[in-house]
């Protein structure tokens, strides 16, 4: 073929630096391009055998090759794949934005269904821009009597085009480096950026060095292959030591046997696993499949609780593989990774369009080849259809919760800990996700048995006094008044059910064991997520509220009779004059437990406003402007408090008030640096006056 010389087929000069500067968000991602061209070639060919228009040579291995050299700053490229002919190579690399995986498509598709391109849209070729100021594409086709091709272009919009001297069927990209880009002649930043996209294309993929000294390995005789290259027979005697036998004898015996090994060059360890275990079907997959593919996908060596297999072909095709991270504290990050992936090639992580946010907490991947991708494959076009992705794969998950509750639910019970905050964080964002576990959220309680949210329910409903056997006229005059209140039912607020909760089972010990004596339940809330979750579950069902234990004194607490009026005003005054706490709200109850001196409590709507505050960082607004200050209960049966209302000037007085009011801080929140100081000090001093 004469030599030719002609220009690309751009309808504006300024539109080439545009793509080779502005088309992809990160440079490194040319090599997935590169690899990507590389795999569809090798499709091609592969279905022209299926189809019978081609056929192998012997002992042929689909392969990409990627060899770098840092001397000559060159990366090339190549693929044993379906390669070009000259007219092919000004039809697809000539014309930007002309993707020959499409055109191939059009042609065979009433011959295979199965599409599993990944270029569609005919620019990821002139990604190697990027980091190259000249590539050479060295081609020949497969078919019968072609001619192989040597393209060049320099990066601008003319390119040289001959007759080649490639002897093998498929493609050889050679990409010259520009003085940016020269990391990428390296061997391990190459391997970094090829683990990154293309760990699981469907082609193996392997990375050489060119020109570096061969490396050999030693393997039985047994495990030799076709393939290998032996360069040495070695064979190895069998291997003894003197021993003791049970007689106290020494003699001879084999610890090795003697055996036949080789040296071969050293074997190509492929970077890509092209069949990775989410392209299988889920009867196919073992536990110890699952937890390998996690260790080695995140890096994370601890084992997942459980995990979601998707395979699904209809209406659209998707397949994926969800893993329950298992989260060792509230404090652990739980922020996960969702790896998307189209057609086994890598795009991006956390897509929030096709990933519902809630299940961002997870890690996993997912492939779709449907995904409607935008041109540089970094991103989705917007589409309806992304939505239909994403509700689906929320719908695949609430299905297993519920089901694993339902079949299994001492598992489910094991790992709710652990799955709660995801469960929690999906039903305060998605509503249908919320619909489906609503009976299926779990709730701890003091004996660390779980319940749901209707056993809760019924576990705090009032229960109703036996008043004894009603009279005839009595029932009638009930029935007249439910008649007239019943006319105003629906201007009254429904009586709410109030479920008690604790946040820190140690530091609310002390209410914690009011509340068993008093035969009262609560259940333990402790994750950053459940303040906003129980906000929720209370706007969605107006007759629930949920109050921290120590936010109200319930009757069950407290004694009989009630303290003298007198009593609690001046232990008011007596308690905000050596605090120097000039509004302390303070209450003087008889409560049944006689051990306990005093307590704080604080209203569930101010600590709600106040956890809210510290969420935005409102530190320097007065919580108090929101009503939001605590209540001092004094225990008018305990002997301190006893002592204070009879004794009023007592020299020890301050010191006890505040001994007792530290004290009952300390059993509702944590104290300050420099309280806890004053604290500790006072205490010292307390227990030097015992010794005098």
């Amino acid at each position: 073929m004469p030599a030719k010389h002609g220009n690309l087929s751009i309808n504006s000069e300024n539109i080439f630096p545009i793509i080779k500067k502005w088309l992809y968000s990160d440079h490194d991602i040319f090599a997935r391009e590169m690899i990507s061209n590389g795999c569809d070639a090798i499709t091609k060919l592969k279905k022209l055998e299926v189809m019978g228009e081609y056929t192998f040579p012997e002992n042929y291995k689909p392969a990409i090759q990627v060899v770098v050299n840092s001397e000559e700053k060159t990366l090339k490229f190549i693929d044993n794949g379906i390669g070009m002919t000259a007219d092919e190579v000004e039809e697809y690399i000539t014309q930007i934005a002309f993707s020959g995986a499409t055109e191939f498509l059009e042609k065979y598709k009433d011959k295979t269904t199965d599409d599993q391109m990944i270029g569609h849209f005919g620019l990821g070729f002139y990604s190697a821009f990027m980091v190259a100021d000249e590539v050479h594409i060295d081609t020949l086709s497969y078919k019968e009597g072609a001619v192989p091709v040597h393209w060049t272009c320099d990066g601008g919009t003319e390119y040289d085009i001959s007759d080649g001297n490639k002897n093998t069927v498929g493609t050889e990209i050679t990409l010259f480096l520009n003085d940016e880009s020269p990391e990428f002649c390296n061997e391990y930043r190459m391997r970094e950026v090829i683990e990154k996209y293309c760990s699981f294309m469907p082609v193996n993929i392997y990375l050489s060095k060119e020109n570096a000294e061969q490396e050999y390995e030693t393997i039985d005789e047994s495990e030799l292959r076709d393939d290998d290259v032996v360069v040495e027979h070695i064979h190895e005697d069998a291997k003894t030591e003197e021993k003791e036998n049970e007689n106290g004898e020494k003699e001879i015996v084999e610890v090795s046997p003697a055996r036949d090994r080789v040296k071969i060059n050293k074997r190509p360890v492929s970077l890509s696993d092209p069949h990775p275990l989410w392209m299988k079907h889920p009867n196919e997959c073992t536990e110890d499949e699952y937890k390998e593919f996690y260790r080695k996908v995140f890096m994370d060596y601890r084992e997942p609780l459980f995990w979601i297999h998707l395979n699904m072909d209809y209406p659209f095709n998707l397949k994926g593989i969800l893993y329950f991270p298992k989260i060792n504290t509230e404090y652990d990050s739980i922020e996960g990774t969702i790896k998307l992936y189209n057609n086994q090639v890598f795009i991006a992580d956390n897509i929030k369009e096709v990933i519902p946010e809630f299940l961002l907490l997870l890690k996993g991947v997912i492939d779709c080849p449907d995904l409607p991708l935008n041109v540089s494959r970094s991103a989705l076009q917007n589409d309806g259809f992304v939505q239909k992705i994403a509700e689906y794969i929320s719908k695949k998950v609430a299905d297993k919760l519920t089901g694993m509750c339902k079949t299994d639910r001492e598992a489910y019970e094991k790992y709710w800990d652990d799955i709660s905050p995801f469960i929690k964080y999906g039903c305060i964002k998605d509503s249908k996700f919320a619909e489906k576990l609503h009976d299926y959220i779990l709730f701890k309680d003091l004996n660390d048995k779980y319940l749901t949210l209707k056993d809760c329910i019924e576990a705090n409903k009032p229960q109703k006094e036996d008043a004894g056997e009603e009279k005839p006229e009595e029932k009638e005059e009930e029935a007249d008044k439910n008649t007239e209140e019943d006319k105003d039912s629906d201007k009254k607020e429904p009586e709410k059910i109030t479920i008690f909760y604790v946040t820190d089972p140690v530091q609310q010990s002390q209410y914690i064991n009011m509340f068993k004596e008093a035969g009262k339940d609560a259940v333990i809330l402790t994750h950053n997520i459940d303040a906003p979750f129980i906000s929720h579950l209370e706007q969605k069902d107006n007759t629930i509220q949920f109050k921290r234990i120590d936010a109200d004194l319930t009757e069950e607490l407290k004694g009989e009779g009630t303290a003298d009026e007198e009593t609690a005003k001046a232990l008011t005054e007596l308690f905000r004059k050596s605090l120097n706490k000039e509004k302390l709200e303070v209450k003087v109850e008889n409560l049944k437990n006689d051990g306990v001196s005093a307590m704080m409590m604080l209203s569930e709507e101010s600590r709600r406003m106040q956890d809210m505050m510290k969420m935005y960082n409102m530190y320097g607004m007065d919580p108090g402007m929101f009503g939001g200050q605590e209540t001092l209960v004094l225990n008018a049966n305990h002997p301190l408090v006893q002592y204070l209302a009879k004794n009023p000037e007592s020299e020890h007085g301050a010191v006890i008030c505040q001994q007792l009011y530290d004290l009952a801080m300390i059993s509702h929140k944590p104290l300050s640096p420099e309280e806890m100081t004053k604290f500790v000090q006072r205490s010292n001093d307390i227990l030097l006056m015992l010794t005098k």
